[in-house]
């Protein structure tokens, strides 16, 4: 099930953030030192609570047994587009679809905002995921 989330929820999704993006910083050999503003280690709880308080980023998960195990934010960016932020699965739940079903709820969101364009941003050097 995937539902928006609340401000108390955010720890959670900091600590999902982290664990789901430290795989591709293991695989592609990212560091604190060589990488400091990517997303494993730039994302705090005052970050997301600014994104989700301050910018009124909608913030979504998916939820499994009541525990959050995916996500992804929304960024209005005017000229009716969007960008797609941290879309991630913890890495125990990886190849079920989840991300996929996060990706298609991305798109409804979006449109039902207003955006006719989606900016999505991954990491280039991961083939597996461009594919």
């Amino acid at each position: 099930m995937i539902k928006k989330i609340h401000e108390k929820e955010i720890l959670e999704c900091v600590n999902l953030i982290k664990e789901s993006f430290i795989t591709v910083t293991d695989e592609l050999g990212y560091t604190a030192g060589n990488a400091p503003r990517f997303t494993a280690f730039a994302t705090t709880e005052d970050r997301l609570l600014y994104q989700l308080n301050n910018e009124r980023r909608p913030m979504f998960a998916y939820y499994d047994d009541g525990k959050i195990i995916g996500y992804y934010s929304l960024a209005l960016q005017g000229n009716n587009e969007c960008g797609l932020n941290n879309l991630c699965v913890l890495p125990q739940y990886r190849h079920k679809r989840i991300g996929v079903k996060l990706l298609e709820d991305a798109y409804i969101k979006a449109k039902e905002m207003g955006c006719k364009k989606m900016n999505i941003g991954i990491v280039e050097e991961n083939t597996i995921l461009r594919k």
